[in-house]
């Protein structure tokens, strides 16, 4: 641990040889020179004024020079403005869309890169209708302007004049959470092997939802993400922190309550491979309308939450050899078989992801669990609020780390067996 002096002295005193004469001697000295100046004539004592005067002048200089520094540091800490790309920066940084490609189940065209010094990730997206070039410059500017640690920042955009507009967000090292849970070359593996870890990851995407539904204080009205899912998380280490990525992607491009039936029916059959993309996460209600809200999001925030619980796919297809057909069973149907019914306990021990070891408060898993199927009930209104999902996970990450504690041994115990 590093010491300041203070803390040095404090810790480690030593005996001062010359300090204490020292301070003795000078507090004399000042003592008997200033004894004469308190009785000398109003001369001198103009003087002393004028000094003082002088002084008091040059602290206000200092602390208005320190003022003005103090803004111009609190400026420069501001969120800067949103950069507005031309299409030929994005072309040269993608090598004219020929480079690399991420893989995204978010979007068909993404490319990491480098724009005005800084590593990005560009997204390429379809407008799913018409926003005016103002509205879109406002919307760009409030979006880029919110910031929260469990978010990827949106850093600008560009327009190509066609049918779609370039995102580019900041790009942050790490793994989609669905990479963490599922690794198809080593199954039985994950680096979320602690309920530490998923626990973690739940409160992180509990509070970025909380703040894009009720915290960022913009104009912007129905506020949604429409992108939910385990794909379109990242997982940071070491200490396994999560971060939504694509905020602000359905407000400019057009994905919100605000697009009327007629514009829905008409761009069905062209964004239908946009919805294959997100099936699980969809909401009944978003299946029959298109229409992104904010009780979609907490549909598709239940099941990434069981998601993270079992460590399963939203939807599989299990091949069955009575029948010869493929059966789907999806990760909330298999949820509400371990919760509902006898020997909940040993039904949601074998539900729970096998590779946390057996070892997490199954108190917790169950309340954790049991709120993840309240947000993807089938009736919107019925679906907590995301203030309240986020006041509840807390609590349970508060039990967790009580939990934790107490499954730790003291080490520091000996036992001896032989005669003394």
């Amino acid at each position: 641990m590093c010491k300041s002096k203070m803390g040095v002295n404090a810790s480690e005193p030593t005996r001062s040889r010359s300090r204490p004469s020292q301070s003795h001697g000078r507090s004399h000295h000042h003592s008997t020179k200033r004894s004469p100046s308190t009785s000398t004539t109003g001369t001198t004592t103009t003087t002393t004024t004028t000094t003082a005067t002088n002084s008091n002048s040059n602290k206000t200089a200092a602390s208005s020079s320190s003022s003005s520094a103090s803004l111009a540091s609190l400026r420069e800490s501001l969120p800067e403005n949103p950069h507005i790309y031309d299409v030929s920066e994005i072309r040269a940084a993608t090598n004219n869309f020929l480079a690399h490609r991420l893989s995204s189940s978010s979007s068909k065209a993404s490319w990491r890169c480098s724009l005005r010094g800084k590593e990005v990730v560009v997204f390429q997206r379809k407008f799913r209708r018409r926003i005016a070039r103002d509205e879109l410059r406002d919307r760009l500017s409030d979006i880029c302007r919110s910031h929260h640690g469990s978010i990827v920042n949106l850093l600008g955009a560009s327009v190509s004049g066609g049918d779609h507009i370039y995102l580019v967000y900041e790009y942050v090292s790490g793994a989609s959470l669905a990479d963490c849970l599922r690794n198809a070359k080593n199954p039985n593996f994950t680096v979320l092997s602690s309920w530490a870890s998923r626990i973690q990851i739940a409160t992180d995407l509990a509070h970025g939802l909380d703040y894009i539904h009720n915290k960022t204080g913009l104009k912007i009205e129905n506020l949604v993400h429409n992108h939910i899912k385990s794909s379109a998380v990242i997982v940071t280490e070491p200490d396994y922190n999560a971060r939504i990525c694509h905020f602000g992607t359905a407000q400019l491009c057009g994905e919100t309550s605000e697009t009327t039936p007629d514009e829905i029916d008409g761009s069905r059959g062209s964004s239908s491979s946009r919805f294959e993309g997100v099936r699980g996460y969809m909401s009944p209600e978003f299946q029959t309308s298109g229409v992104a809200t904010r009780e979609s999001d907490v549909f598709a925030f239940g099941v990434v939450m069981l998601e993270l619980l079992s460590g399963e796919e939203p939807l599989r297809y299990r091949y069955e050899r009575a029948t010869g057909d493929f059966e789907r069973t999806s990760v909330i149907e298999t949820a509400r078989a371990a919760i509902e019914g006898g020997d909940t306990e040993g039904r949601l021990r074998r539900w729970i992801d096998r590779r946390l070891g057996d070892s997490f408060p199954v108190t917790v898993a169950e309340k954790l669990t049991r709120l993840a199927l309240e947000c993807v009930g089938e009736d919107p209104v019925n679906r907590p609020e995301m203030g309240r999902v986020a006041g509840k996970i807390s609590q349970l990450y508060l039990e967790s780390e009580k939990w934790a504690m107490n499954m730790k041994r003291p080490t520091d115990i000996t036992a001896s067996y032989a005669p003394r």
